[in-house]
């Protein structure tokens, strides 16, 4: 029995038709620098709001970026799950407004070169974290590495953050180019949605969906969603330098009432969306044995 076998199983004999799968919503950006981190925060934080249980994953390996804008030092990371025996709750700091998040450390990476025993640990740990959150927020590294890709094409949801740089909009169509054509990539499972960061103005925004859209249309045949536009903003920038998410530290700025705008727009799309919850197993699965769950 090969390893995706092994897991497939794994999941059945874990899964309960009843139990609650929580939604995955992956983010990432073409390259660095664009606000992807600040997007995945502000979004949780949003999401909180509106009575949402949310954790987000920090699989950008590496870097701190979510701890170091959520002021918190995680204690253990997803390598303690894997390696040391901590449970699931062990590994999840809390931390504005009791948005849980996951340090990735390196644990995600030697996923595919374990094996039943620690395979069926993860997977029941997992599980429980679908029982306990609502929305999963992934945040990827920047970029068009295999590992990016390969978080992608296991989600359902893929939040493409993009700003007016010239070097970000092309950036941007790399990273999709290479998605489209990876072989397990299929935009009947997975959607991508894209936000317009750091816009002068909502039209500003538009435009920069439309002329993306045109050539991911026109030479990627790829369906390309619009959630709206964050603008820029300097309060935002002060709240970053003070390790606080905007949305917390000033609801009525400009860009948090964007993000509220957007995580708005996420939640009353869930119902509309062919893409049905997964649940994290289902997701790490896609990861470790490269096929759909």
């Amino acid at each position: 029995m090969d390893q995706a076998e092994q897991l497939r199983n794994i999941i059945k004999a874990n899964s309960n038709t009843q139990r609650q799968m929580a939604r995955v919503i992956t983010v990432t950006s073409g390259k660095g620098g664009v606000g992807k981190s600040n997007t995945a925060i502000n979004l949780a934080i949003q999401f909180r709001k509106k009575g949402q249980r949310v954790i987000i994953l920090d699989a950008d390996f590496g870097l701190a970026n979510i701890e170091i804008m959520f002021g918190a030092v995680p204690k253990h990371n997803l390598s303690d799950l894997i390696y040391k025996g901590k449970g699931i709750k062990d590994i999840i700091t809390w931390g504005p407004m009791d948005v849980g998040f996951i340090s990735g450390g390196s644990g995600i990476a030697g996923l595919s070169n374990l094996g039943r025993e620690y395979l069926s640990y993860i997977i029941q740990n997992l599980v429980e974290l679908d029982a306990i959150t609502d929305v999963v927020i992934v945040d990827t590294g920047a970029g068009i590495s295999d590992a990016v890709l390969e978080f992608l094409v296991a989600s359902g949801e893929i939040l493409l953050v993009t700003t007016p740089e010239p070097t970000s909009i092309t950036d941007s169509y790399s990273l999709l180019k290479a998605l489209s054509r990876h072989s397990r990539f299929s935009s009947e499972y997975s959607q991508v949605k894209m936000v317009a960061n750091r816009v002068e103005s909502q039209n500003e925004g538009q435009t920069l969906y439309n002329k993306l859209d045109a050539v991911v249309s026109r030479y990627l045949k790829l369906p390309l969603q619009y959630l709206g536009a964050v603008p820029q903003d300097s309060q935002l920038a002060k709240a970053v330098m003070q390790q606080m998410p905007i949305s917390v530290q000033s609801p009525s700025a400009k860009s948090s009432q964007a993000y509220e705008v957007i995580a708005t727009r996420l939640m009353s799309k869930e119902e509309d969306t062919k893409v049905p919850k997964r649940g994290m197993a289902a997701f790490f699965s896609h990861i470790v044995t490269g096929k759909k769950s």
